[in-house]
């Protein structure tokens, strides 16, 4: 299991219905949980989008400049899927953007494909227009197959992680995910940490390699920390 789309389809053939990111935001009480078939189907969407909407091929370079969410695990499976490379970059290729860094991305829409999600539940479209060049991702996923096959598909010895100086294979990443010890096998990890950020990608990889889950809490209220922590069967805290 040396590559992302490989652990993703090991776990597919296993026990498929069971939760594997179940997604709190406590500030706005929106819950979301995605079984791994679930998250299997937004990953294959989301590829097909990154390929076919943003141009992207094996070996180039995304930025996943995300907040604390559901779609930052969803983002880093399809890029890996694809065969990009995750990285902080300030010149990307492409480019995941929020609300809140929406602007700061804008500017670049001329130059490289700017893809921005609203963040609402369900992850729908923007509410208001978005500024020229850039691409509502609520808007074009849904039009993408349910199922993604790479042309060219990623190795394990490609490049999956490039931030802030450190980088891994996709070989290393998976590899380092099986042996982690955030977890034990099947566990239930329960973080406000950003899955999308380097070192918060732990996370989630460990989760999915260890047939784990994830419970992510987005503006986590310590005083509901114990509740949600209860209510979801958590096992592990990080």
């Amino acid at each position: 299991m040396t590559t992302f789309p490989a652990v993703l389809a090991r776990q597919l053939r296993g026990d498929s219905a069971r939760p594997l990111i179940t997604f709190y935001d406590h500030r706005t009480q929106e819950r979301v949980e995605l079984s791994v078939t679930t998250y299997a189907n937004w990953v294959a969407k989301t590829a097909g989008l990154l390929v076919e909407e943003a141009d992207l091929e094996r070996g180039m370079r995304l930025r996943i400049d995300l907040p604390t969410h559901w779609l930052g695990p969803v983002f880093l499976g399809a890029a890996w899927t694809v065969g990009l490379v995750v990285t902080t970059d300030d010149d990307p290729d492409a480019v995941v953007c929020g609300p809140d860094s929406l602007a700061h991305w804008a500017d670049r829409a001329d130059d490289i494909p700017v893809l921005a999600c609203s963040l609402l539940p369900l992850g729908v479209r923007f509410a208001e227009p978005l500024p020229p060049g850039v691409r509502d991702v609520g808007v074009e996923v849904w039009s993408q197959p349910d199922a993604f096959t790479a042309f060219d598909p990623p190795a394990g010895d490609d490049l999956a992680l490039d931030a802030d100086g450190e980088q891994s294979t996709q070989r290393e990443l998976m590899e380092a995910a099986a042996a982690g010890s955030l977890l034990t096998d099947g566990g239930r990890l329960f973080s406000a940490t950003n899955p999308a950020s380097p070192p918060g990608v732990v996370t989630f990889t460990e989760p999915l390699a260890r047939s784990g889950s994830l419970v992510l809490v987005r503006h986590l209220d310590p005083e509901r920390s114990p509740s949600t922590y209860d209510a979801e069967r958590a096992t592990h805290r990080c």
